[in-house]
């Protein structure tokens, strides 16, 4: 039976998580011990330590060493996110003393990507030494690295979520959207384009249940029609724009900037259709009643400028 949380937090140390990052590397107990300055009866003590403390087998033994076990790869798995976040930690307590710099984990939904970069762009131009984790998702994923403490903040939807009130809107903005097509898709140009002139087409749309496909399904059941059958889907801007640029007929829905700054790029093309539903806002997110880090409070300020 895997123990329970108070024994394992009173009973784990730094250095044995810093032994089982080495015996995924090495592969060896002999060799593990070497990089993490121990003896091999000190590490082999360590590790039974750590299997009692855990109350589970973490590696199987070969005649060529030891090899992770599922449960073992799970454990190695956070001991390198724990390694890294007090990387990350002393990063950020250095930029504190020094008074700049520091560290920075932001998430951000595609349509938000362009806001992003205009107000980390300013913010680079005041805190060069500032080191900045983007990392692009969906809202509910972005929401649960928010649970997790893996972001300052996200820039996404918290009505996605089962529980909104678990977090802190600080601002918001809107979303318009567009309908864009590969470049020689034979409806670029045309005015007064009709959604069920589209229905044929090759569509590259958002997985269910996002907001943007939700929105897409209610154009296609407002205007009579059968939502498009054997689409592509991705919640990934450079997948979605890779897929619309493989075949001529191809056509999506994105955010208006998105869709700007690629066709500028002759990525893709606009076309003459409104879409009529309106888009629920999003804006920057946090835990409730959490108390945002200098550099996020920084990138905050940013972004309401954003929001003017």
């Amino acid at each position: 039976m895997i123990s329970s949380l108070p024994s394992i937090v009173s009973r784990l140390r730094i250095k044995q998580l810093r032994l089982l990052i080495a015996l995924d590397e090495q592969g060896s107990l002999h060799r593990a011990a070497e990089q993490v300055a121990i003896t091999q009866p000190g590490a082999t003590k360590a590790l039974h330590e750590i299997e009692t403390t855990f109350g589970a087998s973490l590696f199987t033994r070969t005649s060529q060493g030891l090899a992770a076990n599922d449960l073992g790869r799970c454990v190695i798995r956070y001991a390198r996110l724990i390694h890294s976040d007090l990387a990350h930690l002393r990063e950020e307590m250095i930029g504190i003393i020094q008074g700049h710099g520091g560290r920075l984990s932001v998430g951000v939904i595609m349509g938000a990507v362009p806001q992003l970069m205009r107000a980390l762009t300013r913010l680079r131009e005041t805190q060069p030494e500032l080191s900045v984790e983007i990392v692009e998702d969906t809202s509910e994923r972005l929401l649960s690295l928010i649970d997790q403490g893996r972001l300052d903040l996200a820039i996404c939807r918290s009505s996605v979520s089962r529980r909104p009130d678990a977090y802190d809107c600080l601002s918001v903005y809107e979303e318009q959207l567009v309908l864009v097509a590969h470049p020689e898709h034979p409806l670029v140009g045309v005015e007064g384009l009709q959604l069920a002139q589209l229905s044929d087409c090759r569509w590259v749309i958002y997985p269910a249940n996002m907001p943007m496909r939700l929105l897409l399904e209610h154009e296609f059941s407002q205007a009579g029609l059968e939502f498009p059958r054997y689409p592509l889907e991705t919640a990934s801007t450079f997948t979605m724009l890779s897929l619309l640029q493989q075949n001529t007929m191809s056509v999506a829905v994105m955010p208006r900037e998105v869709a700007e700054f690629s066709e500028g790029f002759g990525m893709i093309r606009r076309l003459h259709l409104q879409l009529q539903s309106r888009r629920e806002p999003y804006g920057v997110i946090v835990r409730h009643n959490s108390q945002l880090s200098y550099p996020a409070q920084l990138l905050l300020e940013e972004l309401q400028r954003e929001a003017l």
